[in-house]
């Protein structure tokens, strides 16, 4: 299982919500590409990038800043956040970024996700985000009319071969993830799943591991220091995540 340690970015800083609330930004890092660097070196080879700027404006906000984390570190790198057109995936891509994760286009506009991936198949990944199984759009800030395994079944149909998916209750709550949830979306598709939310410490990245899925993103317990990522990194035994590689 591949961990991916986060970083969100509102004005080009590092930041963690709470249940995904605009209004709980706390800065957590100054410098992101410093940041990413320190990722790196405690053996990270993934890394988690949210423009929650973009998300919010419906178009990519923090490029410049994420374009330099690509530039400073050797990480592979995935980023979501207002990628709503097809010209913004290419943009990403020709950043030399590895994945890009198509969120609420996933739900208002299928055909892009169907362009995406017809022309960069598994460097495609969509983003669930759900509150009581209904999924959220627009930065979390709107119903998405419709439950998590139906969109779930849509674009693994589509081909998409990454699936994120988050239990926005969970987000940055440090109470564990939603195992359940987790469960019954890794069962129904043969996606690689990307479990996001409530990652608190090492005990949780087990039972990520146990219930099989793909890879784990932690954001606030890293900056909190309630799980050692160094330490994640060795238990998860953490390598390059490919399509269906735990199917």
């Amino acid at each position: 299982m591949i961990l991916l340690p986060a970083i969100d970015l509102i004005d080009g800083v590092c930041v963690r919500l709470t249940r995904g609330d605009y209004a709980t930004s706390a800065k957590v890092a100054d410098d992101p590409v410093e940041t990413a660097k320190s990722f790196e070196a405690m053996g990270a080879e993934w890394l988690h990038v949210v423009d929650l700027d973009g998300a919010k404006a419906g178009a990519p906000v923090n490029v410049d800043v994420i374009e330099k984390v690509r530039r400073a570190t050797g990480l592979r790198i995935e980023v979501g956040g207002g990628v709503r057109t097809l010209n913004a995936v290419k943009r990403y891509i020709d950043l030399g970024l590895d994945r890009v994760i198509l969120g609420s286009a996933a739900i208002n506009d299928p055909e892009l996700v169907r362009e995406a991936v017809d022309s960069y198949g598994g460097a495609i990944a969509v983003g669930i985000d759900a509150k009581n199984g209904r999924v959220r759009a627009g930065g979390w800030l709107e119903d998405g009319g419709t439950d998590y395994l139906k969109l779930a079944a849509a674009v693994d149909g589509a081909g998409v071969s990454t699936i994120i998916y988050t239990d926005i209750s969970k987000d940055g709550m440090l109470a564990g993830p939603n195992l359940g949830e987790l469960s019954l979306i890794n069962d129904k598709v043969g996606a690689d799943v990307i479990a996001s939310g409530g990652v608190r410490d090492l005990g949780d990245i087990r039972d990520l591991m146990n219930i099989g899925v793909s890879g784990a993103i932690c954001g606030k317990s890293v900056y909190a220091g309630t799980l050692d990522l160094a330490a994640a990194i060795r238990l998860s035994g953490a390598g390059p995540v490919t399509a269906n590689s735990t199917k």
